[in-house]
């Protein structure tokens, strides 16, 4: 299996965790004035986008640990919105981080990272992914190619039935966040 490339489809359990560990340390960069948070955040975000979960600890977490323990049915969605996703998530981290370290604007610095933290709020806690939601309007735009991801186009439109596939059809390889 090769290092480079996202996971299609992910599962959404595993990504609704990954964004409550983005909430996590997000929040504790601002409420406990940690800025070297930002680093393993940003870097998290680069693994994420270029390999999925695995590079990404986080992401490793999630996947292997924190999922498999939940009693819950999973349901997988698209990887490239997802992959979106975590491209704006590291676009809002090295831009708080380069604020921070690059320019010494801390106030600013830690907006970015608030705005990122709403983000990663509605993601985790009520499973609302903003880019996501983008995603289908960037294809229609063509911001983004069709062949990108074609189940995507009508992607909000679609039943449950018409849903990726189930767990047991996929491999753990493939059902990452």
């Amino acid at each position: 299996m090769p290092v480079i490339g996202f996971p299609n489809p992910v599962n959404e359990t595993s990504a609704r965790v990954v964004a409550g560990g983005v909430v996590t340390m997000s929040a504790a960069t601002i409420a406990l004035d940690r800025p070297w948070i930002l680093v393993p955040l940003t870097y998290g975000f680069a693994a994420r986008v270029l390999t999925g979960p695995k590079l990404s600890p986080l992401g490793q977490f999630a996947t292997r640990v924190v999922t498999p323990k939940l009693d819950i049915e999973h349901r997988f969605v698209p990887g490239p919105p997802k992959r979106l996703a975590q491209g704006i998530g590291l676009a809002f981290s090295a831009t708080a981080l380069l604020l921070y370290y690059g320019f010494g604007r801390k106030k600013a610095a830690y907006g970015v990272l608030g705005a990122l933290m709403t983000a990663a709020s509605l993601e985790c806690f009520f499973g609302f992914c903003v880019a996501c939601r983008l995603f289908p309007y960037l294809m229609k735009t063509g911001l983004v190619s069709e062949e990108t991801c074609r189940e995507c186009a009508d992607l909000w439109s679609k039943t449950p039935a018409d849903q990726p596939p189930a767990a047991s059809d996929i491999t753990d390889g493939e059902a990452a966040a």
